[in-house]
């Protein structure tokens, strides 16, 4: 009878649902993303509405209450658990149509429709206690940053009034060397920034508008470091110390980022965050560079020989891990006060195994978390950081107000050659 009774209970056991078991580092990242803003500090909807097949630009008609063909929309941004978004309103600085400021003008009207069309989702938060009621709030606090100088058109003038529709960073430059700035991806013309330069990296301090310097040359991040009042930040960049591409950041910035006080925000970018994928992107933009070279206008013909190079050279896979890696050396070279978070989702083609869209960000700091991070540093990476950066610009913009007057220097007046 005993060992009938046994028999009976093993049955029932093995009948039971398999409960199953908890990971206890997922369980630390989603309380740490309940009770602090995960704030990234990039995300591209706006261009993607932009450049979109069927919205064409029209924020209404790329419907975020829907399952979008991006990356972004509000039931995987709930997913995500995000507090807090720079949205981008980029522009190329190739455009030359009509002059900057026209197509700049398009995106942040873009960009102010997208918080405007979803007020349970989105609240406009300029400040950091914006974003902290925002979050208290249950909505996504949300703000715009800038992609690129060249749509100041070298004004002053123009950067306040930027600033007064809700831009709240500007990176300096984009891919294209400025008047004013040298870009990553450009031939450098100035050795950092120019006297002009300096006098728009004041009037931001004196704004409150962050300097992003995030695609700038390490030249002008440095002359940055030097002449600004106020903490910076890197909205997506990682560490060229693990892959060595020019939109990553040098150790020998890293180290003079607690001084300033600024912020790195590490993105989901292939090509910065594994040194598998800027190799092949290399050996593909060799072969593309090459094959147009040789086939001139037959695009079929380019288009067969492409396919099958890509058939005989599959694109490596990147993984949280590599990202986690890049935030892992922010940390041990700058600190863990000067380390953030921003994907780039919609502003990429290629994806990170693992952080696809915005639904993922909770599996990043479960990695973290399994690699040792605590609580209070996970809640600093998800947006204590940027949040003082955030302070930190007021309290200096509120002392600069009351210092000095706008600034109505001109390029022309600071960059003249000398007679």
């Amino acid at each position: 009878m005993i060992r009938q009774a046994f028999l009976v209970s093993i049955s029932a056991a093995m009948a039971a649902p398999v409960l199953a078991q908890s990971d206890p580092h997922m369980e630390l990242a989603k309380k740490v993303l309940r009770t602090t803003p995960l704030i990234d500090g990039h995300n591209d909807l706006p261009w993607a509405i932009r450049e979109s097949q069927t919205a064409h630009g029209d924020a209404d008609a790329y419907d975020l209450r829907t399952r979008t063909p991006g990356h972004t929309d509000l039931a995987r941004l709930k997913s995500g658990m995000l507090g807090g978004q720079f949205w981008s309103v980029y522009i190329p600085g190739e455009i030359r149509d009509s002059g900057y400021a026209r197509v700049q003008l398009e995106q942040i009207d873009i960009g102010r429709r997208i918080i405007a069309k979803y007020p349970e989702a989105f609240q406009w938060a300029l400040t950091a206690d914006g974003m902290r009621a925002a979050f208290a709030a249950g909505r996504i606090g949300s703000v715009l940053g800038m992609e690129g100088g060249h749509a100041i058109e070298n004004s002053l003038g123009a950067l306040r009034a930027y600033y007064d529709m809700g831009v709240r960073y500007m990176t300096l430059t984009h891919n294209v060397t400025l008047d004013w700035a040298d870009a990553a991806l450009d031939k450098p013309t100035h050795g950092g920034l120019t006297r002009f330069g300096e006098e728009v990296v004041h009037e931001m301090n004196r704004l409150g508008m962050i300097v992003d310097l995030s695609h700038v040359s390490p030249a002008t991040m440095s002359d940055v470091l030097n002449v600004a009042e106020a903490p910076v930040m890197f909205s997506h960049s990682a560490s060229r110390a693990l892959v060595d591409h020019p939109r990553n950041i040098p150790d020998s910035i890293l180290r003079r980022l607690p001084a300033n006080g600024g912020v790195v925000m590490v993105p989901f970018v292939t090509s910065f965050t594994s040194r598998a994928s800027k190799e092949y992107g290399d050996k593909r933009g060799e072969f593309v560079t090459e094959a147009s070279r040789r086939l001139g206008s037959d695009s079929s013909a380019f288009r067969r020989e492409l396919e099958a190079w890509e058939r005989s050279n599959p694109r490596p896979v990147v993984r949280i891990s590599d990202v986690a890696d890049h935030i892992e050396h922010v940390r041990k070279v700058a600190g863990v006060d000067n380390v953030g978070i921003g994907s780039d989702f919609d502003g990429i083609e290629e994806v990170i195994q693992g952080l696809e869209d915005v639904s993922t960000f909770p599996s990043l700091f479960a990695e973290l978390a399994r690699r040792g991070w605590n609580e209070a540093d996970l809640r600093k990476l998800a947006g204590e950081n940027i949040l003082r950066v955030m302070s930190r610009s007021q309290e200096v913009s509120m002392r600069l107000r009351r210092e000095r007057t706008p600034s109505n220097k001109t390029i022309q007046e600071l960059d003249r050659p000398k007679a």
